[in-house]
């Protein structure tokens, strides 16, 4: 190997290294930007209403 090869290895994995970081980057973002949506989802569904009070007190057991 010569010096050229090596220097042009060298600028290669460095290039390589930012693509990869680059690429985490853009997926961190993409997952901030997709928990934020879900949460709006969340605070967008409507409150269930609760059940009356005689309801769910009694098992029948006889089948």
């Amino acid at each position: 190997m010569d010096v050229s090869s090596i220097a042009s290895l060298s600028t290669d994995l460095a290039q390589a290294r930012v693509g990869d970081a680059v690429g985490l980057t853009v997926l961190k973002k993409a997952l901030d930007i997709q928990e934020q949506h879900a949460l709006q989802l969340i605070a967008a569904l409507p409150q269930v209403p609760s059940n009356p009070p005689h309801l769910g007190q009694n098992i029948d057991v006889r089948a």
